[in-house]
């Protein structure tokens, strides 16, 4: 597994790559007549894209057996943290020029922002929790706190659809895309279990004859 320390320069490259992208996009000022959307749909699709690719990497491993994916996927889950972090923070410090009571205001009054904020807030202790000195700390419980994240992904996908429901210039038919991927990968957990269910059953059970 030596190669496995070059491969994250790589996982570092590919999550980075996006928010370069848009960094040049700003410093050429190629982001089109609303700038601040932009920005809001460019962090805010690539958090749950990241979001959905790590959700990927436990239903991958089982179905391949390729058990080193696992290292690379607190790696995933913190750059997807990232991106909502920048999202969020685009939405609150551009869009609501740091008027911090707006935001109590929306997350009331408007659906798609209160499941968005709900996403990003519980994704604040599964990124504080990541280091390995917390991993060994929470023990069992770490595992048990971490199962969130697939609510979190409902959250994120609920958010997108609303938002495009809400009236943004956004293809209608994205949101569904992910929300297919993300029911995939929900399904694809509950199948694992209940096959894991089964052979559990089955190695118990005695033998007759």
């Amino acid at each position: 597994m030596r190669w496995i320390p070059w491969a994250k320069v790589g996982v570092h490259v590919l999550c980075l790559a996006p928010l370069s992208w848009l960094a040049w996009d700003i410093y050429r000022a190629d982001l089109g007549p609303d700038p601040v959307a932009q920005i809001t749909h460019r962090t805010g699709i690539w958090a749950l894209r990241l979001l959905l690719i790590t959700l990927a990497v436990t239903p991958l491993r089982r179905a391949t057996g390729w058990n080193w994916a696992v290292r690379f996927r607190r790696l995933l889950g913190l750059y997807a943290f990232t991106y909502a972090s920048l999202h969020f923070a685009t939405y609150l410090v551009l869009d609501l020029g740091g008027y911090w009571a707006q935001i109590f205001e929306d997350v009331v009054k408007r659906p798609f922002i209160t499941v968005g904020f709900l996403a990003w807030l519980l994704l604040v202790p599964l990124a504080a929790t990541s280091t390995r000195g917390m991993i060994r700390r929470l023990g069992r419980n770490w595992q048990r706190l971490h199962r969130v994240v697939y609510f979190i992904g409902i959250c994120g996908v609920l958010h997108f659809i609303w938002l495009v429901k809400s009236g943004e210039k956004i293809a209608r038919q994205e949101p569904y895309v992910y929300a297919a991927i993300l029911a995939v990968l929900l399904l694809a957990r509950v199948n694992w279990r209940r096959l894991g269910g089964a052979l559990g059953r089955e190695k118990t059970t005695p033998a007759r004859g």
